[in-house]
């Protein structure tokens, strides 16, 4: 077992060194895939504890893990968002290429949790909580108001758990993330293709966690969870073609993107030996974000005396989801979830780059057991989207004269699968004795 749990060291340190961007899977640009165990129920439940990748949720849930504990995760995300464009200056010019925009991506997660003794816990979660990545084929019809993003975000949260008593556990933890990001806009002049404003930067924002759980009665878990609002600085460099005609800033710049905070609220219940319900509803604090100014060294970054900004200008965003856990054996579990999702994206700020909507999750998974203390969970998961109508007219924080209106319509859904591996060490291991 020293041996395996060596290995799984060093396979999380592998993954921990391919964490990448990924295209946002839950509404705005959240990441939720930190989990093949929770992904199979639709996170119905992930607050209320029963595996180590619940520390993402809420640090609180390390308690009802004995010894030492861990979880490596690998998602694949095959997102699918392709346009339809009705109104541009361009249209007629540059024909829709039916191009699917959202990039596939591998989305990798890790937690490592030890008791310490009877009361209290310490664990570590490194994942990528926030990430968006969208690429269109230049020319097309919306590229004034859109041609790439990326957003790639590296979340590191050391953890702390106490066990008050046999009804309640609290916990806590810190943030520390570093972010990266690039955005390319279509300007047009002085040629319609070749015209691009670039922004790109990268910076560090911090943060906390903190939860508790409770068991009111027996196979009953109710956790509530907390991550901290965070403000991602953001500091990096704006560019202009060679030869542009109008005023612009060029050279270094500064931002604040204010990430929003998140309540997690998760109950498991135990109808059986073999049967267990799971439900969710959270909360993210998406109005929060506002508008992104971009600082130059003198005040705003200009194009043509106007202030360049990002009028993400979102509403809070909310998931219901219900799931259960059938045990056939005590060695195998099957799981099933469904989730519905408001998202914080309307129709009257939608963009090109985050072409979201209200979506629905339907998710299968399984768990089996392959040696003592350790497991190997899959699922998969459809995510239907609603059609997003962009409609950059005037009225729209992202409308500029200069640029003209864009409307069109983007039709998206989403397959994700997932793989994970789970350790678990039922006692704290015994001090080691020498002979003197």
């Amino acid at each position: 077992m020293r041996e395996l749990r060596s290995r799984l060291l060093i396979a999380a340190a592998s993954v921990a060194s391919v964490l990448t961007s990924v295209d946002a899977q839950a509404g705005g640009f959240a990441i939720r895939e930190q989990s093949a165990d929770w992904l199979g129920v639709s996170f119905a439940g992930v607050a209320a504890g029963g595996a180590p990748s619940s520390l993402f949720w809420n640090p609180a849930t390390m308690t009802q893990l004995p010894g030492v504990s861990g979880e490596i995760n690998a998602t694949g995300i095959l997102p699918s968002s392709k346009f339809a464009s009705t109104v541009s200056p361009l249209l007629g010019l540059v024909p829709d290429s039916n191009q699917n925009i959202a990039d596939a991506a591998l989305a990798p997660a890790i937690t490592a949790i030890k008791q310490i003794n009877s009361n209290t816990w310490i664990g570590l979660s490194v994942n990528s909580p926030w990430g968006l990545s969208t690429s269109f084929q230049d020319p097309w019809p919306g590229r004034f108001y859109g041609l790439n993003s990326n957003l790639r975000t590296y979340n590191v949260t050391p953890s702390i758990a106490y066990h008050v008593n046999n009804w309640i556990s609290v916990g806590a933890g810190f943030q520390a993330q570093y972010g990266s990001t690039g955005l390319t806009f279509g300007l047009p002049a002085p040629s319609p293709v070749a015209s691009t404003l670039n922004l790109s930067g990268s910076g560090w924002g911090f943060g906390f966690t903190a939860g508790a759980t409770l068991t009111p009665l027996a196979g009953t878990d109710i956790g509530i969870g907390y991550r901290s609002a965070l403000d991602q600085k953001i500091s990096g460099t704006m560019g202009l073609p060679s030869g542009f005609p109008l005023p612009g800033t060029v050279g270094a710049i500064s931002t604040t993107l204010r990430l929003p905070d998140v309540v997690s609220v998760g109950v498991k219940q135990r109808v059986s030996e073999t049967f267990t319900l799971l439900g969710t509803v959270e909360w993210t604090n998406w109005s929060r974000i506002g508008t992104s100014v971009i600082q130059a060294a003198g005040g705003p970054a200009t194009i043509a005396g106007t202030p360049v900004t990002l009028p993400f200008d979102y509403r809070d965003g909310w998931l219901f989801s219900a799931g259960m856990e059938y045990r056939p054996a005590a060695d195998w579990a099957v799981r099933a979830g469904v989730g519905y999702e408001i998202s914080p994206v309307t129709n009257a700020i939608s963009m090109p780059e985050v072409p979201d909507a209200n979506r629905v999750w339907l998710s299968v998974g399984l768990s089996k057991t392959i040696l003592p203390g350790l497991s190997f969970d899959v699922a998969y998961a459809h995510v239907f989207i609603d059609n997003a109508n962009i409609n950059i007219v005037p009225g729209n924080p992202w409308f500029s004269p200069l640029l003209g209106a864009y409307s069109g319509t983007a039709s998206s859904h989403i397959d994700i699968f997932s793989v994970g591996l789970r350790l678990q060490t039922p006692t704290i291991a015994p001090p080691l004795v020498t002979k003197g």
